[in-house]
């Protein structure tokens, strides 16, 4: 398929995109501001617009919005945990939600809790117990998925995040997982841990600033693991300073997830324009870089949320096995 198809409208709709694109992806807005976007396909021959289906990105509990039916069809998430914890009613839901995955953007990914050893805290449990004053960089948008695996986590000991403010601690706040506000006092030596996700742009810096990964407890990654985080390794062959394999919990995937409700056509269509648009799609690196990669398990694409039937027989159609 040709990269625009032909048509003054599809001119029309491309410059629509690269503008909507350019606004979202303003370095100036802060994390929970207008960065995410919703795509309408429809018609717009009358004196309103009438959407066919809408796509958008967008934190976990727009799945709450996706199961409603109410005015996004499909939606675009990281990582894939979460969409298990809608499908399952637990961690952010209250109660099991009507989502299939129609695919998964390969990604691999892995959430560590990194802690110098000079703090003395060797476990989640230490950090309440001790009510240690760290020093620690997280995310500064309060949605964002690793505060709730953070807050999910800390749970499991009765405290939060924001408790090791009140015990004389700092939460140092950043962007994206390789921000300047991170990796600056990271190798000054000012930052007692780091708590996030992003690990290849990160790990290695704070490895070599003296930090080190800790591991839950049995308990905890059982506990972790009835929420949707499973227990994976970290690999010493992905970061030579690492003293071992690591177990940590997965980050990975990305899934492109819809109501079960939706039309079994529309879900197949989907996949349909994945695969003719494959070029297009902007693959991570390290991952094959295909659409039925995105309809099995792996890795990068972790499934613990069952797959449409058009999605599944679109996959089944294009080769992929059972």
């Amino acid at each position: 398929m040709e990269l625009l198809p032909k048509g003054a409208n599809f001119v029309r709709a491309k410059t629509l995109w690269e503008i909507g694109l350019h606004l979202a992806g303003n370095p100036a807005t802060p994390y929970g501001g207008n960065r995410d976007m919703a795509i309408a396909v429809g018609s717009g021959s009358g004196a309103a617009f009438r959407p066919w289906l809408r796509l958008a990105t967008g934190s976990a509990i727009l799945a709450e919005q996706v199961a409603k039916g109410d005015g996004v069809e499909l939606a675009f998430v990281n990582p894939s945990a979460l969409l298990t914890q809608a499908h399952r009613g637990v961690g952010l839901f209250s109660a099991p939600l009507p989502l299939r995955i129609v695919a998964v953007y390969p990604s691999w990914d892995r959430f560590v809790f990194m802690i110098h050893p000079r703090t003395g805290l060797r476990s989640l449990a230490d950090i309440k117990a001790k009510r240690y004053p760290l020093r620690v960089s997280v995310r500064e948008d309060p949605t964002h998925s690793t505060l709730v695996l953070i807050d999910q986590a800390f749970a499991l000991h009765g405290f939060r995040l924001n408790d090791i403010e009140s015990w004389g601690g700092r939460l140092l706040l950043c962007g994206g997982p390789a921000d300047a506000r991170r990796l600056e006092p990271l190798a000054r030596g000012e930052l007692d841990a780091v708590f996030d996700e992003g690990i290849k742009v990160w790990l290695d810096e704070a490895l070599a600033a003296g930090l080190a990964p800790i591991e839950l407890a049995p308990a905890e990654f059982d506990a972790m693991a009835r929420l949707g985080w499973r227990k994976v390794s970290l690999p010493k062959s992905r970061f030579a300073r690492l003293a071992r394999d690591v177990d940590t919990l997965d980050f990975s995937g990305w899934p492109i997830y819809a109501n079960a409700s939706l039309p079994e056509q529309v879900a197949y269509d989907v996949c349909a324009a994945l695969a003719a648009r494959e070029a297009e799609i902007p693959w991570e690196t390290g991952t094959d870089g295909t659409v039925l990669h995105m309809g099995r398990e792996s890795d990068s694409t972790p499934m613990d949320v069952p797959l449409h039937p058009g999605a599944a027989r679109w996959y089944r159609e294009h080769g992929q096995k059972a």
